[in-house]
């Protein structure tokens, strides 16, 4: 269509906007829609639940692996799980340990995992590194650790000896994850929920373990019961529960909750939130986005 002009044959200044508008967007339609088509897709974030609470996150060739445990002597034959290996051949490797405990801290994991050249995160709060000869370092509360494609933020958690713990916040692929180590029921759900939430899957200890090392006994569940991991997963906005952290029978001064995974699940059930029960070795499905 041929331009308006006004009596000397030139263009009014509303014509010449519009006509300008018009151009650049039809000189740019191409170039978005070329931009788009040769976007690379975003590598999708996996995650594979080890023996007792650990849990491996694998994206793209990068791997994080969260409180992994492969040492035999730690609970002897009292834990029921498989040891899954958690050598890894190629990529960055990362492994972030909720607290020091040999359970959820195992130097040979740790070491395992990293290889020569993979990096250990822990809180700053749980004091000195672990000793090895592996990179090592300390994170504060609420900063976030750029580990390659993975973003890892530590957040407050309880102990039932009350060491110094954490929960981590891990980011990639698209996925936000929360893993809470073997903590209590605490206050900082909430604030969790608010500055992170919502939560594509949130690894949470179930088995409301006593123990009667220390004396006198409490007698008092000294990790989550399956009732309060599904309370911290409303409260954290968390689509679903993958749960960890139970499976131990016959070990002295120790005891576990009865039937917890089937108390998780109806309990769950009642509340909208997802459970996903994985065996040691198994990856997880994940719910949709939204």
């Amino acid at each position: 269509m041929p331009a308006i002009r006004d009596s000397q044959g030139l263009l009014s200044r509303r014509d010449f906007l519009n006509c300008l508008a018009a151009a650049t967007a039809a000189a740019a339609l191409p170039f978005a829609r070329g931009s788009a088509a040769q976007t690379p897709l975003q590598p999708a974030l996996r995650a594979q639940r080890l023996a007792w609470a650990g849990v491996r996150l694998q994206l793209d060739k990068a791997t994080l692996f969260l409180d992994p445990l492969i040492d035999p002597g730690v609970w002897g034959s009292a834990l029921q799980d498989p040891l899954i290996p958690v050598a890894v051949e190629t990529g960055d490797r990362y492994v972030l340990a909720t607290h020091r405990h040999g359970d959820h801290c195992d130097p040979v994991a740790i070491r395992q995992a990293l290889g020569s050249n993979g990096t250990l995160l822990m809180a700053a709060s749980a004091g000195s590194p672990v000793n090895g000869d592996f990179r090592t370092r300390l994170a504060p509360l609420y900063e976030p650790q750029v580990l390659g494609d993975f973003t890892a933020t530590a957040v407050p958690a309880a102990d039932g000896y009350g060491d110094a713990q954490v929960s981590w916040i891990v980011s990639g692929g698209g996925r936000r994850v929360i893993h809470c180590g073997d903590t209590l029921w605490h206050g900082s759900w909430w604030q969790i929920g608010r500055q992170y939430g919502p939560f594509d899957a949130a690894f949470l200890p179930i088995n409301g373990a006593r123990f009667s090392w220390r004396k006198p006994a409490s007698e008092i569940s000294a990790v989550m019961t399956p009732e309060q991991a599904v309370a911290a997963a409303v409260v954290m906005g968390a689509r679903q529960i993958v749960p960890i952290h139970y499976g131990v029978r016959g070990a002295e001064g120790y005891s576990e909750l009865p039937d917890v995974e089937a108390r998780l699940i109806e309990v769950a059930s009642r509340r909208g939130v997802g459970v996903e029960v994985r065996r040691p070795g198994e990856w997880l499905a994940w719910q949709p986005n939204g």
